[in-house]
């Protein structure tokens, strides 16, 4: 009979998606808490997505472009200063396209063993359905989702 190993099997690899939404930045908490815990690494992505009423002008565009910019760059340097602090190995990745299927390529990309987000604020994900309910739909990892 082997002795009771103390060490983890808890998840090595972990994916959080986040947007700047207040929800989204606990699900990056909770997801450093955890990744701190486990001593796993900690992938945060940022999709950029224009929204598509801004497409409609060149205007709209270009100040749309601009709003995503300065939330990804105050993002990245906001969670690269924390995980600096507790010293967690994080890699941010921005990306651009459909929030769900770029979260589900940066996952099985890393390999991921879990995915981290938050709930939805937005009304109409009642009616298609939030990214979280598709990702834990989808049945490929553990998906958490943090209020």
């Amino acid at each position: 009979m082997s002795p009771f190993e103390l060490g983890t099997d808890g998840p090595q690899v972990i994916v959080v998606g986040v947007d700047g939404s207040l929800t989204s930045l606990h699900a990056a908490a909770y997801a450093a808490g955890m990744a701190r815990r486990q001593s796993a690494q900690l992938y945060v992505v940022f999709v950029r997505s224009t929204p598509p009423m801004a497409a409609l002008s060149p205007m709209g565009f270009a100040s749309a472009q601009r709003a995503l910019d300065e939330t990804q760059a105050d993002l990245r340097q906001r969670i690269l200063d924390g995980a600096a602090l507790i010293g967690l190995s994080v890699e941010f990745l921005t990306t651009e396209g459909d929030t769900f299927a770029e979260l589900v390529k940066v996952a099985d990309k890393v390999r991921a063993d879990a995915v981290v987000v938050g709930t939805s604020t937005q009304a109409g994900h009642r009616v298609i359905g939030s990214i979280a309910v598709r990702l834990v739909r989808l049945g490929r990892w553990p998906v958490m989702v943090v209020p």
